[in-house]
């Protein structure tokens, strides 16, 4: 299912500020008409970005507090490993940064040699489903181990793993396949598949086929504010590339391939184009990985071109633009996930096993 990232105002660092999608009928998904096709609620590790990060914007947790994945998971009543994704948001972000020693610290000039570790007031995130709790976690494993090779899930040791129901770890992978991620093979065992040539290249071609079409059917749709929003956000980021995280990569992604795409209004063209974008959640964990292997990251002009075509109405050149990108980020993607083979080597984890090759 299509993930549409909250994002908060990040600081300025000499280019301006990246905009905040506004909170408007126009940027808010609806369930009829021609608006936007709505995807899934923000993640447990979002929720806690966003909060932490507007009580750092109003001082709320003041420059020199300290923060930690143990208070933070104890404050929002999470595990620590969204307590960490919030985290490495933050430090993205350019809201914290390392401390000496463990934890991180809010950026700036702190207003008394007074350190905190959090707000004390507690504020529990808790998700209305019981697969909500550890989805996050179990995407975050497989989209770290999917560049090295495909990998067998076991329900049952899955379920054992994060203290949850067979049912619950069934459900959890059940949405896993909705987004692309994960597959049944014949014997009907849960797999995930490698990022292999054969299928990047597969997710590619389904993707270069069908976005183009989505893109012309939601031009006429698509509120002014938006593309404006997403020109301006654009151009600063060019103009500030040494300041770009994995986060704000993965942002600009998701509005051009999901948010602007939300507008066709065809939701089951909708559906099949999420099922083969499973490699826009990779590229969270690539992105974080890869971030030097270009000066400038090369699809964010080409972005641009597309949203300046939409801007002047242009459909069809948008269009063959964003065909056109789609085909050359086959090439870097295959580049960013051979350089991960190269060199990273997953913890085991007794749900997941290696298949031979």
């Amino acid at each position: 299912m299509a993930i549409v990232t909250a994002h908060i105002n990040r600081l300025d660092h000499g280019a301006g500020k990246i905009e905040e999608p506004p909170a408007t009928e126009e940027s808010m998904p609806v369930d009829a008409g021609r608006g936007p096709i709505s995807g899934a609620a923000p993640r447990l590790y979002e929720r806690a970005f966003k909060i932490l990060a507007e009580e750092i914007r109003q001082k709320t947790l003041s420059p020199g507090s300290r923060l930690n994945e143990t208070g933070i998971a104890a404050r929002f009543g999470i595990s620590r490993p969204p307590a960490r994704q919030a985290l490495t948001r933050l430090q993205e972000a350019g809201l914290v940064e390392k401390a000496a020693g463990r934890g991180f610290i809010v950026c700036g000039e702190p207003a008394d040699k007074a350190v905190l570790s959090a707000p004390r007031e507690l504020q529990r995130l808790v998700s209305s489903s019981s697969w909500e709790r550890i989805y996050d976690q179990v995407e975050a494993e497989i989209i770290s181990r999917i560049a090295t090779g495909s990998w067998r899930i076991v329900e049952a040791e899955l379920a054992r793993t994060y203290h949850v129901s067979r049912t619950v770890a069934r459900d959890v992978l059940a949405r896993l396949q909705q987004a692309g991620l994960v597959r049944k093979d014949d014997r009907s065992r849960w797999f995930a598949p490698a990022l292999t040539p054969r299928h990047v290249g597969e997710l590619y071609e389904m993707r270069w086929v069908l976005e183009p079409v989505a893109l012309k059917d939601a031009a006429p749709n698509l509120p002014p504010p938006l593309l404006a929003r997403m020109r301006s956000n654009l151009e600063k980021a060019l103009t500030n590339t040494a300041n770009l995280g994995s986060a704000d990569l993965d942002r600009f992604e998701n509005e051009m391939h999901v948010e602007l795409l939300s507008y066709c209004g065809n939701a089951t063209m909708i559906q099949t184009i999420h099922t083969h974008q499973s490699l826009i959640i990779a590229h969270r964990f690539l992105y974080r990985h890869t971030n030097e292997m270009f000066p400038v990251e090369p699809f964010l002009p080409e972005h641009l071109e597309i949203v300046k075509y939409l801007q002047s109405g242009e459909a069809g050149k948008a269009a063959d633009t964003l065909a056109e990108h789609l085909k050359i980020s086959l090439d870097r993607s295959l580049s960013r996930i051979d350089k991960i083979a190269t060199y990273y080597q997953p913890e085991p984890l007794a749900f997941l096993e290696k298949l031979e090759t």
